[in-house]
């Protein structure tokens, strides 16, 4: 068969063909491109012929499904899969694989990294340091003792809540089921209105769907303390980022810390979002850590290896 990886997974090239190697050995031919091309034509000219592809966040649309005939099966180096057209995969039969788990400490971990540089105005300090001014209007909050909100107790969100609990944070989530690992942390579960209601900190970790997208609206911002802080390392749909843009410029909640957006960085400079002084942005990279990259290509590779041995695992419904 042949596999064709569409994009780079970030590791070295060594790495790469060490792993690639039993697809060789095999008798398959594997094709691996060292640059990101997202035009739908040079996609379709990329994968011509191929049984198998492998990307990243690279999207695929129903035209690039539709038109790549051969295609069995797409392993996905990314937890979520909506830049998939899954519809298209489904109505061809198209296996589609993810690669759930392999940057849980890496979101886990810049969410809390978010939630300290808004509450300790690290990137004001910074500036500050270097402008050779003092702490002066630079005071800043404790994370021990908030109240942290989790929406979404998957795997990220049950690293969160392990983490926020050795901070010393009070623990509410709200999730679609609850988790006994969570309850044994201490993890009070609640409705999402109290959760905004009662947090001091509001963090994002669920997938993009119909009915997640959107969640985080206007009316639901302004049941949120105004001394309260929002983190989304989740998905930029969820929350309604021009409401968000409206509440921080009108002092309706206190800060917000922000890795994912409406779109993939580069931004507008004119997104209103960008103006607001009491947001920290990062540009998607919660994801991205060596170790994470490491993590996912090997995921990606056995999601492979496992489908042409007829034992497919992390399979997408």
């Amino acid at each position: 068969m042949k596999i064709v990886l569409l994009e780079p997974l970030f590791v070295p090239d060594p790495a790469l063909e060490r792993l690639s190697d039993s697809f060789r050995a095999d008798g398959h031919k594997f094709v691996s491109y060292a640059t990101r091309e997202e035009d739908d034509e040079i996609i379709l000219s990329r994968a011509a012929d191929a049984d198998i592809v492998m990307i990243g966040n690279l999207p695929l649309s129903g035209q690039v499904i539709c038109g790549l005939r051969k295609l069995k099966m797409i392993s996905v180096a990314f937890t979520g899969v909506d830049h998939v057209a899954l519809d298209a995969c489904r109505a061809r039969g198209i296996t589609v694989c993810n690669c759930a788990g392999y940057s849980t400490d890496s979101v886990a971990e810049l969410s809390f990294g978010l939630m300290i540089a808004v509450l300790r105005n690290l990137v004001q300090c910074d500036r500050a340091t270097r402008e050779g001014k003092t702490r002066a209007g630079l005071i800043g909050h404790d994370l021990s003792g908030k109240t942290l909100g989790i929406i979404g107790t998957g795997a990220i969100g049950l690293r969160v809540a392990q983490i926020g609990k050795a901070f010393g944070c009070r623990l509410l989530a709200c999730s679609r089921s609850q988790r006994i690992e969570a309850v044994n942390l201490g993890v009070r579960y609640v409705f999402f209105d109290e959760l905004l209601e009662a947090s001091d900190i509001v963090t994002l970790h669920v997938p993009l769907t119909d009915e997640t997208g959107g969640m985080i609206s206007r009316e639901k911002i302004a049941l949120m303390k105004s001394s309260a802080i929002l983190i989304n390392t989740s998905r930029g749909p969820v929350v309604d980022n021009i409401a968000l843009a409206d509440a921080l410029e009108k002092g309706e909640i206190a800060g917000a810390g922000i890795d994912v957006f409406d779109i993939e960085p580069p931004l507008n400079p004119q997104d209103p979002l960008l103006k607001q002084k009491k947001a920290v942005f990062a540009p998607h990279v919660a994801f991205a850590t060596w170790e994470a990259f490491d993590r996912r290509a090997t995921l990606a590779v056995n999601n492979v290896t496992q489908w042409l041995n007829g034992t497919p695992v992390n399979m997408i419904d």
